[in-house]
């Protein structure tokens, strides 16, 4: 009888309740929404690229979407953002259009910059995007002029600043990070971290392996953040970003991350090891974001395959609308490398 007791006890007890998600459905939604878009059209870029629809040089953010994705969430539409050549992934997540955006990279006029840009400069005034730029570290005085001229405006908007672990060892950085501190310039400034640069390792080009680091010998507060997570992104942005709009000056994040491809398409990556790359798989960011919705009964799987076919559908389309756009023209070629406005301080 006893035993039977003991049984039903058992039998009734409680399972342990479920983890409560810490953010909205539509957060969780947005994010994986960002994320697919982005590996849906880079894995296209690589397609396209292997038919010799793209040319030049190209860099995926294969692997590094919730970085796209917490940057997103984590500033606001009227803040700058500057970045690197591997920048697809950060067009696409700041509004640009993925018709634009490939066009841009097939060469045509109906490119984000006219197919003037190609793959390493887009660029687009109306979303506050300010590239995409070929030179290695070249954007981090560029950010902190950006920055500099919205403090200069009085406005409340920051300038995200961002390069890869290479970059961090020009000069300009240390240039720029110590005008932004002395002058308390209003940037954000984030090292992604992928491990290998162009395909050196991080150990054999510095003696400071944790880059944030870099940061303390300008007093400028920085951390380290889990750039495969989308949460961790964004509250490392928001907080940095209420840093920089009380007027304390810049900040500075180094992002870790992780790139599934070759540094361009014509890196093998023979110098790292299938093992390792299989190790940052298994955290693959928009693997991890749906088995939470789904655990945390956010989101049903119809609805996730519902958003992956319609971004399906959108890459495929802007595929069609690339391959069906014109070239720009010869005569076009000097077009929109300066600007004439006249100025009431100038006079003749």
């Amino acid at each position: 009888m006893a035993e039977t007791l003991v049984k039903k006890k058992r039998a009734t007890k409680k399972a342990p309740a479920k983890s409560k998600a810490k953010y909205s459905k539509k957060q969780y939604l947005d994010w994986f929404t960002i994320m697919y878009r982005i590996r849906k059209f880079e894995e296209r870029t690589l397609y396209a690229y292997s038919k010799q629809k793209i040319r030049g040089f190209c860099h995926v953010y294969i692997g590094q979407e919730a970085i796209a994705a917490g940057l997103t969430s984590g500033i606001t539409k009227d803040d700058k953002v500057v970045t690197a050549y591997r920048q697809h992934g950060i067009a696409l997540s700041r509004g640009l259009d993925s018709n634009s955006c490939m066009a841009e990279l097939y060469g045509k006029s109906t490119g984000c910059v006219k197919g003037k840009g190609g793959s390493m400069h887009f660029f687009s005034k109306e979303h506050n995007y300010f590239g995409g730029n070929g030179i290695v570290g070249a954007q981090i005085p560029i950010g902190t002029g950006i920055a500099f001229a919205e403090q200069y405006r009085g406005s409340k908007n920051l300038c995200v600043t961002m390069f890869g672990d290479g970059a961090a060892r020009q000069g300009a950085l240390y240039e720029s990070f110590n005008m932004a501190m002395t002058w308390k310039i209003p940037v954000l400034y984030i090292v992604e971290n992928n491990k290998y640069a162009m395909g050196t390792s991080v150990e054999r080009t510095s003696n400071v392996h944790e880059l944030y680091k870099i940061g303390s010998a300008f007093d400028m507060p920085s951390e380290p953040v889990d750039g495969m997570s989308p949460e961790a992104v964004h509250e490392a942005l928001e907080k940095a970003a209420k840093h920089i709009r009380s007027g304390k000056g810049p900040y500075f994040l180094e992002i870790n991350t992780y790139r599934y491809k070759g540094h361009s398409v014509s890196d093998p990556s023979k110098y790292r090891t299938k093992d390792e790359l299989n190790e940052y798989k298994e955290k693959d960011p928009i693997v991890m974001i749906v088995n939470k919705m789904i655990d945390q009964k956010l989101a049903t799987q119809k609805e996730i395959d519902k958003i992956k076919t319609e971004i399906d559908a959108e890459i495929e389309a802007a595929m069609k609308f690339a391959d069906e756009s014109d070239f720009p023209l010869g005569s076009e070629l000097y077009d929109d490398n300066y600007v004439q406005k006249d100025y009431p301080f100038i006079t003749d």
